[in-house]
C-alpha cells in the first residue's frame, strides 16, 4: 500500500491571489469589527469563499458587489473598502486567466 505524497511543486495562479485577497479582506473585516453591518459583511465573504462558490464563479462576482454596497452603505473603514477592491481586480484577473486558458 502507497501513501500520498504532498506535492513539493504548487504553481501560483490567479486563482491563489484571489482567495488570498478573500483572506486578507477576511482578517480586516474582522480586525475592524464593530462597524455598522460589519456581521453581514463578514457572512457574505464566508459565502463568497464557500465551496460553492469557488465552483461556479458566477456565484463570486454578485457578492463582491453585495460586500462593496454595504461597505459603503455602512461606512466601512477605508481598510476595509481597500481590501474589497483588492478582490473585485484579482477576480477579473482570474476572469482574464480563463478565457486566455491558464487556469481550469
Amino acid at each position: 500500500m502507497s501513501f500520498y505524497k504532498e506535492p513539493t511543486y504548487y504553481e501560483k495562479t490567479a486563482l491563489s491571489d484571489l482567495q488570498g485577497a478573500w483572506t486578507i479582506l477576511r482578517d480586516t473585516v474582522v480586525e475592524n469589527f464593530g462597524f455598522p453591518g460589519s456581521d453581514k459583511i463578514i457572512f457574505h465573504i464566508d459565502e463568497a469563499m464557500s465551496w460553492e462558490s469557488v465552483r461556479d464563479l458566477n456565484k463570486m462576482y454578485p457578492l463582491i458587489n453585495l460586500i462593496h454596497n454595504l461597505a459603503i452603505q455602512n461606512g466601512a473603514p477605508p481598510s476595509v473598502l481597500e481590501a474589497i477592491v483588492e478582490v473585485r481586480n484579482d477576480f477579473e484577473e482570474v476572469q482574464t486567466a480563463l478565457k486566455k486558458g491558464e487556469i481550469d
